[in-house]
């Protein structure tokens, strides 16, 4: 409660210097005073965290410095996790709905061979040809077997471009 007074007493007497210009020069060089020396112990605070002049510490100093940045490297890393958890997920999301496209594209490969032996075999079925038969059999037990697509990376090549012709 005191200090609630004390700080209502100095606004009022700061107040009533602010209607005195005079006054109001010293309040505004005391209060650049004091934001001078709020940003000298901010730069020495700033120092110390990089690990520069710590000569001057005491042990325990030193220690509250510790405490300090494993408190801030702790805040950090469960950031680090928040993000990279985060970004799982959106992954994980992507590669499902990839892995649903492929189910698809993969159906649809299969459909389309699938009336491409047919027609084939519209197209060849009243030719007695022994040979045209056995290509049917051939096409049929292909129709059988699974196509599996898979994304992957392409292939790196150097490709060197043609010299202009000069002109």
């Amino acid at each position: 409660m005191k200090s609630i007074i004390d700080r209502y007493n100095k606004s009022k007497i700061e107040q009533q210097q602010l209607l005195n210009p005079a006054s109001e020069v010293k309040f505004w060089q005391r209060e650049a005073a004091v934001l001078r020396q709020e940003l000298h112990a901010l730069q020495e605070n700033h120092r110390q965290i990089m690990g520069e002049q710590l000569n001057g510490l005491s042990v325990n100093e030193l220690n509250n410095l510790e405490n300090q940045l494993e408190i801030s490297l702790r805040g950090i890393r469960t950031k680090k996790e928040q993000m990279m958890n985060h970004e799982i997920q959106e992954l994980s999301q992507k590669r499902n709905l990839i892995y649903q496209e492929n189910l698809e594209l993969s159906r649809k490969v299969q459909r389309i061979h699938q009336e491409n032996v047919e027609l084939y075999k519209k197209a060849y079925t009243s030719s007695t040809n022994g040979f045209i038969q056995r290509e049917l059999a051939v096409a049929d037990d292909e129709s059988n077997t699974q196509i599996r697509l898979q994304l992957s990376q392409p292939d790196h090549f150097d490709y060197e471009t043609p010299p202009r012709a000069s002109q």
